[in-house]
């Protein structure tokens, strides 16, 4: 399967899906957010992946990674998160972000360590799902998790 950037016509469908998995939808058509998706044969949204950038491109946030259920336990979800990962690395951030309270392990398989959320949101405080976080108190319930991009351009 391909990974396509998403475009103004994928938004729709992107958000359909990420709403059934229950993520963030905040700012999906902003060309500040970086996303990309998998397909099935029917053209089905099966898989999505993103992140964006803080203002002087050294962290990137991850997000809205997600794999339909029928596909999970195959390896999409970290192929997808690597994918997302790598794009991060090489647009120059040294260091990637996430929120997640129920996807802990999967992240920390990834070399994910727990974060401080405040620490994420001072480094991070432009992102679309920073800015709605904090806006709306969810701040306060959120599990951040960081790592180092150092390895993600070997072999880039």
């Amino acid at each position: 399967m391909t990974i396509d950037a998403v475009t103004a016509r994928d938004v729709d469908g992107l958000r359909a899906f990420l709403r059934a998995a229950d993520l963030t939808l905040a700012g999906l058509d902003e060309p500040t957010v970086r996303l990309w998706i998998e397909r099935d044969e029917s053209g089905t949204v099966v898989g999505s992946t993103g992140f964006e950038l803080s203002h002087d491109g050294g962290h990137a946030l991850i997000r809205s990674v997600a794999v339909a259920a029928d596909r999970r336990s195959a390896g999409a979800g970290s192929r997808l998160a690597g994918f997302a990962l790598d794009r991060a690395a090489q647009a120059g951030a040294s260091r990637a972000w996430l929120f997640s309270r129920r996807s802990g392990p999967f992240w920390q398989r990834l070399g994910f360590v727990d974060a401080d959320r405040h620490d994420l949101a001072t480094v991070l405080p432009d992102t679309h799902q920073v800015r709605l976080f904090v806006r709306t108190g969810q701040i306060e319930t959120e599990v951040a998790w960081s790592r180092a991009l150092d390895d993600r351009l070997q072999g880039a």
